[in-house]
């Protein structure tokens, strides 16, 4: 019998939502689960078999063979469990914008990991901190995987013991709005116009800004428009996004707690109640001649989750 035998058949089905990391301050740092999600099926085959059917967001981009980053993350997994990789069929419905700074790696990332986990149920147990290590090698830091993964607003830091998470529940007066742009924006771009080094002064008002943010998305919506200030990335990142840098500015000059989502374009608007939320989009169709998409999203507090379907029996994790 051999070792992919208990897999071969197994369908899991996996739900993934988007993430804004960054939240202005919390450069690297801070992530928060949205609901706007991804949704797919993968169903473990025979040896050498591979199948992808990709619809939604970015669908025409994705790659249809082995380099698919769902595909990548579940191969990941097994060779990390010494499993040999069964084939592989995958059907994804991306609801997760692509290129506009909302995780849609990550969430890919997120997803393959879960769906190993699902496939390998019973084989090779996985608990949260596997899932966390597994993703945050694929991705290369844990800001938008931990959200994906855990839900909710998340502090994500690598140590000695690798990468760690600590979720925290948002405070229900936070009502997100997330604005989406037609363009997208190649996150590697936007890192490459990081300065190595920032003035100390910076630093130091980032890190009193990502503190206040913490309290201000757990208790005090109120001072969320002074805590999410920032100057580690968004002003160096500005030149290759106007309309979104204009936007952000407009908004937060008149009062909304608006940042550049991840490494943009899109911008999401922290605002304290649905009433403003509805007044900022109304505002932000003024500011600017570029159309953006408004999606009015709830904090998303459960994660990614599996699920296995079998003919009579399912599961839930």
């Amino acid at each position: 019998m051999g070792a992919t035998t208990p897999v071969i058949g197994r369908t899991v089905e996996v739900r993934v939502p988007a993430t804004s990391a960054n939240l202005g301050p919390g450069f690297d740092t801070l992530g928060l689960a949205l609901s706007m999600y991804d949704e797919l099926e993968v169903t473990a085959r025979e040896p050498g078999v591979l199948e992808i059917e990709v619809s939604g967001s970015g669908a025409d981009e994705i790659a249809r063979d082995a380099t698919n980053l769902v595909v990548r993350s579940i191969a990941h997994v097994f060779a990390d469990a010494g499993i040999p990789l069964p084939g592989i069929r995958l059907v994804a419905v991306n609801g997760v914008p692509h290129g506009r700074g909302l995780g849609s790696s990550g969430a890919a990332v997120a997803a393959g990991v879960l769906a190993a986990q699902g496939l390998l149920a019973g084989v090779v147990e996985l608990d949260d901190a596997a899932l966390l290590r597994l993703a945050t090698e694929l991705e290369g830091h844990p800001d938008n995987v931990a959200p994906a993964l855990f839900g909710g607003l998340t502090i994500a830091w690598t140590g000695e013991r690798g990468p760690q998470h600590k979720k925290l529940l948002v405070h229900r007066g936070v009502s997100p709005l997330v604005l989406v742009p037609g363009y997208t924006m190649s996150t590697k771009a936007a890192r490459s116009l990081q300065p190595p080094q920032v003035p100390s002064e910076d630093a130091v008002f980032n890190v009193s800004r990502s503190a206040l943010l913490i309290a201000a998305l757990t208790q005090s919506p109120d001072v969320l428009l002074d805590a999410t200030d920032d100057r580690l990335h968004q002003g160096y990142r500005a030149p290759a996004m106007p309309e979104t840098s204009r936007l952000v500015q407009a908004l937060r000059a008149e009062g909304y707690a608006a940042v550049v989502s991840g490494a943009g374009p899109s911008v999401l608007v922290l605002c304290d109640g649905p009433g403003s939320r509805l007044e900022a989009a109304r505002l932000a169709d003024e500011i600017t001649d570029t159309p953006w998409e408004h999606r009015s999203v709830a904090v998303d507090v459960r994660g990614g989750t599996v699920r296995e379907r079998a003919e009579g029996s399912s599961s839930q994790s």
